[in-house]
């Protein structure tokens, strides 16, 4: 059993700390440590900082519909605290108005993740429409999503 309080400043049960310290720990053994993030997103019952840390994980471990799921389950549980709205045209002065606050840049990063993701994933387009939609918000390019614009947009180099 591992030293949790060297992560005190991650709020969650002592529990759920030694299964992310034991993902870590089993980095190179993927089925291994998939199983300690899966069982502590399980046992949190989707708690934000757990969730951001399995998105991570997965796509570092180059899992990306699973990176993907855990980035939107991120989304989805910002978007449902803070009541935001479904439609764009509604969304986007509310994150407009609201981008230095913890959750909404929150779900700006998550979203933001799942266009580089998508990207990823091959899906090309869906990628775009979310980095064109976190630009209109992002005048600093906070979230990156300017960057993964541009690469996607880039013309082809020749040879």
């Amino acid at each position: 059993m591992q030293d949790t309080e060297k992560f005190s400043w991650f709020e969650v049960p002592q529990d759920i700390k030694q299964l992310l310290i034991l993902a870590a720990d089993n980095w190179e053994n993927t089925s291994e440590s998939e199983k300690y993030i899966n069982q502590a997103v399980a046992k949190t019952g989707n708690n934000t900082d757990v969730l951001i840390a399995a998105y991570r994980y997965f796509y570092y471990k180059q899992n990306y519909p699973m990176a993907l799921q855990t980035a939107e389950k991120v989304i989805e549980k910002v978007k449902k605290y803070e009541k935001l709205p479904d439609e764009w045209k509604q969304l986007k002065p509310i994150l407009t108005n609201r981008k230095q606050q913890a959750n909404i840049r929150l779900y700006l990063n998550a979203y933001a993740a799942s266009g580089l993701i998508l990207a990823k994933l091959n899906k090309i387009d869906e990628a775009k429409e979310i980095c064109v939609k976190v630009k209109e918000i992002d005048d600093k390019n906070d979230f990156g999503a300017g960057i993964l614009f541009d690469i996607l947009t880039r013309p082809p180099e020749e040879d």
